[in-house]
């Protein structure tokens, strides 16, 4: 018997909370899809009030930056839904896997691309790069799984996939944004011997995601190592 991961028996926990609400939209006539096509169209919605930040406040003010993390939550939640939906309704397609893959990927590059706008728009300029770093990240995570079980080769694990990516994403935002709410946008934090500030309340939110570009690239190297022993392997007892 396989022994549950932490992250397994979380997701197994959170099925528990979510089932009712699933059995709910399947009641209601919703189908995997279209629960993935919410999820996309909620994913927009991040990304519009991100623009608009960026295009209608001044540098500093952050609450577009809470309300973006919230909706970055919720539409996570139907990154949930949508299997559940399929498997409790017994409408599992192998196009709706595929579906469900190439949403997410254009969810989190819309997400992602609202997020550099904001930063761009603001002038946190090496802030953006790192969020455009996490977004490449994110996308070779997803690829080299995609890319070996294509090969025949399971190629999972590691950190910062997509619901890690997700909460990650949507809680710093929104303790961003409460953070400002608190402590305003002009706290700073300067260490002796250094001329220039090492955490403002933007902070909050560009530090994990400084992070987050770090352990996208990490995790998708290793897959690719993974994979790499994987294929070896199976080459060696192929005849």
């Amino acid at each position: 018997m396989n022994k549950l991961t932490l992250r397994d028996a979380l997701q197994q926990g959170i099925y528990k909370i979510i089932n009712p609400f699933v059995r709910l939209l399947i009641r209601m006539g919703f189908t995997p899809n279209a629960v993935t096509t919410t999820g996309l169209i909620l994913n927009i919605g991040v990304a519009a009030i991100f623009i608009w930040g960026g295009e209608t406040s001044n540098r500093g003010e952050l609450e577009y930056v809470g309300w973006a993390g919230a909706l970055v939550l919720f539409a996570g939640v139907f990154d949930m839904l949508d299997g559940q939906v399929a498997r409790l309704g017994n409408m599992k397609s192998t196009f709706g896997a595929m579906y469900d893959s190439v949403l997410d990927r254009y969810s989190e590059m819309i997400m992602f691309m609202g997020i550099c706008y904001y930063l761009i728009a603001h002038h946190y300029l090496l802030s953006s790069l790192f969020a455009f770093i996490a977004l490449i990240g994110s996308m070779m995570v997803s690829y080299t799984r995609a890319r070996a079980e294509g090969l025949g080769v399971e190629c999972k694990g590691g950190l910062m996939q997509r619901p890690e990516r997700v909460v990650l994403i949507g809680i710093s935002a929104i303790a961003c944004g409460i953070t400002y709410s608190f402590v305003g946008p002009d706290y700073k934090v300067y260490l002796p011997g250094i001329p220039f500030h090492v955490f403002e309340t933007m902070s909050v939110f560009t530090l994990p995601i400084t992070l987050m570009a770090v352990l996208t690239n990490i995790t998708a190297v290793n897959r690719l190592m993974d994979a790499k022993r994987a294929i070896q392997q199976k080459e060696m007892v192929t005849p």
